[in-house]
């Protein structure tokens, strides 16, 4: 039987990832960004609160971290056998500082989290129950993410950067084989985003909206064909021109879409306007607007591309290992 030794001049480079993200932008965008925000609004239906799934996510990320380390890899069917995962610790001041929550407001949410019984701690153990979270499985995000990555491969099939593209099904079946170790990547990737974003943005409920807003740009924006349509352009005429195309959303729908309870929206709404981020119409549609913030948005959309290649070349080099396995 002849063993299969991955050849290292034909791995897949996040440099020539991130290339191919820039270069076809105005086609990465209208999948991109409906991908994320629908991940934000699974996120806050979690808890109901930002902050309290971030702390999970943290101490997941710690859990992964221990089983890499040890040459742990738990499939999808392993991982989800059994609701309750043990932390190595539960360090309070380490989680505020990590994901920049001053420490009574990180010290009262992993109360709440205790008092819903998602963490518990049974003698000396630290015990994270997943039972008590509605729709605990990634289904979505999966299907999601490996849909994205797959139409991402043929962008870069075409510049001859790939050999061959990869199938949805391919990839998450890749996930599905690796999932304690594909997931503690896909945490390293959306915690950062959620951190600078909540920095600009003050708090992560003016984000989750912004975003929303964002995500009404770019699906209008993909009922035209805007192919060849330079970023600088397509960003120009789409998200921060003096004057849309298109009208933009209203707060009842932004609260339906992200379930945010809609007085939370108004307000957020109200502070989005006035601090230039978001501009309204006499119908009271809500759109982006050329913003002093245009170019801080730009730079975090750029550090999250960065970590989107890093991510994308571990599942490529990965699925393409098994593929030829």
């Amino acid at each position: 039987m002849s063993i299969f030794f991955p050849k290292i001049s034909k791995q897949i480079l996040s440099k020539d990832i991130f290339y191919i993200l820039n270069k076809n932008y105005t086609t990465v965008q209208p999948i991109w960004v409906p991908i994320q925000m629908e991940w934000m609004n699974n996120l806050y239906r979690t808890f109901h609160d930002y902050e309290k799934f971030m702390i999970i996510m943290y101490l997941m990320t710690k859990t992964f971290e221990y089983y890499s380390k040890n040459f742990v890899k738990l499939n999808y069917d392993e991982f989800f056998s059994q609701y309750e995962i043990e932390v190595e610790t539960l360090n309070l001041i380490e989680i505020s500082k990590k994901l920049n929550i001053p420490k009574e407001t990180t010290r009262r949410k992993i109360n709440e989290l205790e008092e819903l019984g998602s963490i518990k701690k049974i003698n000396k153990k630290i015990i994270i129950d997943r039972s008590t979270w509605p729709n605990i499985k990634p289904q979505v995000t999966m299907k999601n993410m490996s849909f994205f990555l797959s139409a991402l491969s043929k962008m870069m099939v075409k510049e001859g950067l790939m050999i061959e593209t990869i199938s949805s099904e391919q990839l998450v079946g890749t996930v599905k084989n690796n999932f304690s170790f594909v997931w503690k990547l896909y945490y390293d990737m959306q915690l950062p985003m959620l951190l600078t974003f909540k920095k600009i943005h003050g708090d992560l409920e003016s984000f989750h909206i912004h975003g929303t807003c964002l995500t009404n740009h770019v699906l209008n924006a993909k009922k035209n064909d805007n192919s060849e349509m330079s970023k600088e352009l397509y960003l120009d005429k789409y998200f921060f021109g003096d004057k849309q195309e298109f009208s933009g959303i209203n707060a009842m729908s932004i609260s339906d879409i992200t379930g945010i309870p809609r007085a939370t929206v108004i307000r957020k709404l109200n502070k989005l306007v006035k601090e230039n981020f978001l501009t309204i119409d006499s119908k009271k549609h809500y759109s982006t607007n050329k913003t002093i913030h245009q170019k801080k948005i730009m730079r975090i959309q750029n550090n999250t591309f960065i970590n989107l290649s890093k991510f994308a070349e571990r599942i490529y080099n990965l699925s393409l290992i098994e593929i030829n396995n």
